[in-house]
């Protein structure tokens, strides 16, 4: 179970779901990653990935990055890192990997004991969204 502010993906996820997205695009929930995701690697040409991490931007601040492996993700992606990381290593031994976005949205720490989220990374899930809108507005362009 993803605590505090480690479920911000989430909380982006469930903000993309009560808008209309375009008909090509499907939003998933990916938990905390694992192999079953394995085949959205393999069925999608490009994935936009969503995750808390821990690192040295102020909290609640949105990055975008397009890693090419997975030593081009952070360090410190949430409590679950290794298993994003592994299942991207994964892939790339099964085939060409899809054009990959992550956005990040920076937290403090991992709050073990909380379900509430910090009002600095709560209030950066509206940036958060409009980012994934954008660079989906972005993709459906260049196809």
């Amino acid at each position: 179970m993803l605590m505090g502010d480690e479920a911000v993906g989430i909380q982006v996820v469930k903000s993309l779901n009560q808008d209309e997205m375009p008909k090509n695009v499907n939003v998933v929930d990916g938990g905390t990653g694992g192999f079953h995701l394995l085949s959205y690697l393999s069925d999608y040409k490009k994935i936009i990935f969503v995750d808390a991490s821990l690192d040295d931007r102020p909290e609640g601040t949105v990055t975008v990055i397009e890693p090419k492996f997975s030593s081009d993700f952070p360090k410190s992606l949430s409590a679950h890192d290794i298993g994003l990381k592994d299942l991207i290593e994964s892939a790339s031994l099964l085939g060409d990997l899809p054009q990959m976005y992550l956005i990040i949205i920076s937290i403090k720490k991992f709050q073990n004991l909380s379900l509430e989220i910090s009002s600095q990374v709560l209030q950066s899930i509206p940036k958060a969204v409009e980012t994934v809108k954008s660079l989906v507005a972005k993709m459906n362009k260049l196809n």
